[in-house]
């Protein structure tokens, strides 16, 4: 295979971690990994299997299914097989009180399953601790992310207009903008890490679809399928002239992601006071890249914007009515949703390779969602997109 992690990269990456609990955690003695998104960082591979990190010995990922798999398309250099974990357990004849564990997505039968072969007093959660390792990407990764951007920005900006007609309705546009990621290289699926989030592709609709309710902690909305499936389009709801066309999808390749709005304005323009409040979103945008520098404070980044903005475009901003979320943006990779965030409460510094989606974004009451969104790469002189540059409400004629 042409796209296998090299093992340089993976070292790389367990080095990181290890320095990082090293530091946060310095009586650390055993870490556990479960998760896909976890275990492919690492080794390269998904499967049914765990991954132990002992601090005085040496990693093992111990796979249930397929070991043959695993093999042929993995560098880690200790790959063992297993029936349970038992068979694992049989290694470590004396475990810690304590072990490290993604307690965020481990569900508690599994865990209980597991502890009966690795029994500790205590459980403490690694999820903080892998969000800041992975937060910080390497120059392989960010060869990926920038594959990805290019992507987003050819289907997004070039091909989006062509796909639109009046009459069409909200998934078959969705799935046109579907294929034509996937014909350019996007793996095919938007990760997220929310817990019981689930994403096809991203938020895609006409019109006030882009301000509907939804569970997604995002500050655009979705009407969807149906209650059972609100994601992707509405079958009903179909393009006609006037309409505002919001894009929020995400792209990736080989397991690494962009995120990135766009939107149009379909044969005829929106009114002043809306595009007015999208190019306001524009120039946040703009803004909140110039200081994503290394040392950067996120939080403080967070709280001079809000602050800088004047009460009557803070209605509806990052949201519409009660649904507004509480950030301005989001680390991106491997998951969609990842470390760090722009957010009140988040303090660790930002660091050079960091990648991080920018999304300003106002809700408009019988209008939609306006407002933009590019993945940047925190640099010495700013956010560096990687998605394109452009601003916009795009005319389609």
């Amino acid at each position: 295979m042409s796209n296998i992690v090299p093992r340089v990269e993976l070292n790389a990456r367990m080095d990181r971690f290890r320095e990082r609990m090293d530091e946060k955690h310095p009586d650390w003695e055993l870490s556990v990994f479960f998760g896909n998104i976890n275990l492919y960082y690492f080794t390269g591979t998904i499967q049914n299997s765990i991954l132990v990190i002992p601090r005085d010995e040496e990693p093992v990922l111990w796979v249930k299914r397929s070991y043959e798999r695993a093999v042929l398309e993995s560098e880690f250099p200790m790959i063992e097989e297993m029936n349970s974990f038992r068979d694992a357990a049989k290694k470590y004849p004396v475990i810690p009180d304590t072990i490290y564990l993604e307690t965020e997505i481990l569900p508690l039968a599994h865990y209980q399953r597991f502890a009966k072969y690795f029994p500790s007093k205590e459980v403490i959660s690694l999820d903080l601790d892998m969000g800041m390792v992975r937060a910080v990407k390497s120059k392989y990764e960010l060869s990926l992310m920038k594959r990805a951007g290019k992507i987003h920005q050819l289907v997004l900006e070039e091909k989006v207009p062509d796909m639109l007609s009046e009459g069409m309705n909200e998934v078959e546009f969705a799935v046109s903008i579907y294929d034509s990621l996937i014909r350019e290289g996007h793996h095919g699926t938007a990760r997220i890490g929310a817990f019981n989030t689930e994403m096809i592709l991203g938020q895609i609709g006409f019109g006030e679809s882009t301000i509907y309710p939804t569970y997604f902690d995002g500050p655009g909305g979705c009407l969807g399928m149906s209650p059972a499936v609100p994601l992707l389009g509405n079958r009903e709801r179909l393009l006609k002239k006037g309409d505002l066309v919001f894009v929020d999808v995400g792209c990736g390749v080989d397991g690494y992601h962009t995120d990135k709005t766009m939107t149009y304005m379909f044969r005829e323009a929106l009114p002043d006071n809306v595009i007015d409040e999208h190019f306001r979103c524009v120039e946040v945008e703009k803004t909140l890249a110039s200081y994503l520098k290394p040392g950067a404070i996120p939080s403080e980044i967070y709280d001079k914007i809000m602050e800088s903005l004047d009460p009557k475009f803070l209605e509806n901003f990052m949201g519409f009515g009660k649904r507004r979320v509480k950030f301005l943006g989001h680390g991106i990779g491997l998951l969609v949703d990842e470390m760090p965030v722009l957010a009140h409460n988040f303090n660790e510094p930002l660091e050079e390779g960091m990648t991080i989606a920018l999304e300003p974004k106002k809700g408009i009451k019988g209008v939609g969602m306006v407002g933009i969104e590019d993945t940047f790469i925190v640099t010495p002189s700013g956010g560096q997109s990687v998605t394109g540059s452009n601003q916009g409400l795009i005319m389609i004629e």
